[in-house]
């Protein structure tokens, strides 16, 4: 249970669901979490749960798109705890599904200032910190269809696919640093953000098989925090530039076949 003893962890959108489950994951193995999501009273309802269970936590309220915000959140875990060894970039939005042309363009700006904007400033908070010591893990969360958009939800998918040429090149531009930057695709993951999906008007009929798909192949988070927990330890020294998901063709093909 020590895989991460002694690592200062940061976990954006870590309030809940995936975030949350990668969370207490890392703290279970010894690490102190940094817990971080837009309000400080999730924040820090979080933050009791975990030290009620023995584990080592503390958190700030950050909006991933403010980089002022983002940086006050470095400073908290580094200068507070000693450093940062590693970085989660998991805070996420999707837009309302349904035609590019019927998403309110507020809606639609603020899936690219989360997830695009956050990304990018989640890495260079977090590469302020690891570079200059010559050690870290850096991983962004990616998602459905990174490689191909997908229709009805292309503010989501086209900023993961962003996200993965993101971290792909600056894992390559970072190749001999010393630091991990690893993309992780979770897979379907069973949380509100899946279950509670916000729909444009006359395009609800076309999110009814989503209760089915979640049933095929949807994980509960703390599967794909495991592997989240593997890209955080050892174990990757000196592989940086991985990309790993959690949803293979083999995990694919046993969903149908349980079906």
């Amino acid at each position: 249970m020590d895989t991460l003893k002694n690592k200062v962890a940061v976990v954006t959108g870590s309030t809940r669901g995936l975030g949350l489950a990668i969370a207490r994951l890392y703290a279970a193995e010894g690490a102190t979490v940094v817990i971080s999501g837009r309000t400080q009273a999730t924040v820090d309802a979080v933050v009791a749960e975990l030290q009620a269970a023995g584990a080592q936590a503390v958190g700030l309220a950050c909006d991933v798109s403010d980089l002022q915000q983002v940086q006050a959140l470095g400073a908290f875990a580094a200068e507070a705890h000693g450093g940062i060894d590693v970085w989660v970039n998991n805070a996420g939005l999707s837009a309302p599904y349904g035609p590019t042309t019927g998403v309110m363009t507020a809606d639609f700006m603020r899936v690219v200032n989360t997830n695009i904007v956050g990304t990018y400033n989640g890495a260079m908070v977090a590469l302020r910190y690891m570079l200059p010591v010559r050690r870290g893990k850096l991983i962004n969360l990616l998602g459905r269809s990174r490689r191909k958009g997908v229709k009805y939800q292309n503010a989501y998918t086209a900023s993961k696919a962003w996200m993965a040429s993101f971290t792909s090149a600056l894992a390559a531009e970072n190749e001999d640093s010393g630091v991990g930057i690893f993309a992780f695709n979770p897979g379907l993951v069973d949380t509100d953000m899946l279950r509670r999906v916000d729909v444009v008007e006359g395009y609800e009929a076309k999110v009814k098989p989503l209760a089915t798909v979640l049933r095929l192949w949807g994980n509960q988070p703390d599967l794909p925090a495991q592997k989240a927990l593997w890209l955080a330890s050892g174990a990757t020294d000196g592989k940086t530039g991985l990309s790993v998901r959690v949803l293979t063709p083999g995990a694919a093909l046993l969903g149908l076949l349980r079906e």
